[in-house]
């Protein structure tokens, strides 16, 4: 039996999980410090910062290996301002980018280790000298994934098509830094599916080690989205990056 939950089902609940907040409002303050830039938005999803990034004025790309996630981004107002690839930091384009951003945790998707040594390489052979990177992952002291429950975190939506939609979570945690995380989907009281993803906690230190490694010098890690401290109990770990000139 197919599935009810359709890539554009699937792409409209995100946008109805994932409003605009104070993480978006980071990103784009850090873009627009420097007027005018070429970004590269990497893991853009459904194009909610890419959007507004060029709307700002600058020349961007989003990148997402989600076709599903494209066509909705693509459909949004602004997107014909805004080059869209499907891939991942392989399918950088050539040039130079002033700016590149990995936001709403995305970093955490790339779970194997290879393949994140490969996306900072990529990306930092994208930047101009100078250019800068920023991303924010999740602390893993804060430890976010005993949240995860379906007590803490069910649910209800409406869909834009009217359809209504119960969510959970459940996580569990792995070894090496990794947590297997699902989610369950009810909709219009149907059969429960679920899709499973892992996510990689890695360490301020590991962030830092890792950057380093892949050509980069790191100017801060914060902890929250208004410039905490690591530990404060926002429970990110926010990095700010450049290519040194």
């Amino acid at each position: 039996m197919s599935s009810r939950m359709t890539g554009a089902r699937l792409s409209a609940l995100y946008d109805v999980e994932n409003l605009w907040a104070a993480d978006d409002d980071f990103f784009l303050a850090f873009v627009n410090e420097r007027p005018n830039s070429r970004v590269l938005d990497l893991g853009c999803g459904t194009g909610r910062m890419t959007l507004a990034v060029a709307a700002e004025g600058h020349a961007v790309v989003g990148i997402d290996p989600n076709p599903h996630s494209l066509a909705a981004a693509r459909g949004k107002r602004g997107a014909d301002h805004v080059t869209w690839i499907e891939g991942t930091s392989t399918q950088i384009p050539e040039g130079t980018f002033d700016v590149a951003i990995m936001t709403a945790h995305v970093a955490q998707a790339i779970n194997d280790d290879g393949d994140w040594s490969r996306t900072l390489a990529d990306v930092h052979r994208a930047l101009a000298p100078g250019g800068r990177l920023v991303f924010d992952t999740r602390d893993p002291a804060a430890k976010a994934w005993e949240g995860w429950n379906p007590p803490t975190t069910r649910r209800t939506h409406t869909l834009p098509d009217g359809s209504a939609l119960e969510t959970w979570m459940e996580s569990v945690l792995l070894p090496g830094g990794l947590v297997a995380l699902t989610e369950h989907r009810l909709l219009d009281g149907s059969i429960d599916e679920t899709e499973s993803s892992v996510l990689a906690f890695r360490s301020e230190d590991q962030l830092r080690q890792d950057l380093g490694l892949a050509g980069f010098e790191v100017d801060h890690i914060l902890g929250g989205w208004a410039g905490e401290d690591v530990g404060s109990g926002q429970g990110e770990l926010i990095a700010l990056a450049r290519k040194p000139r």
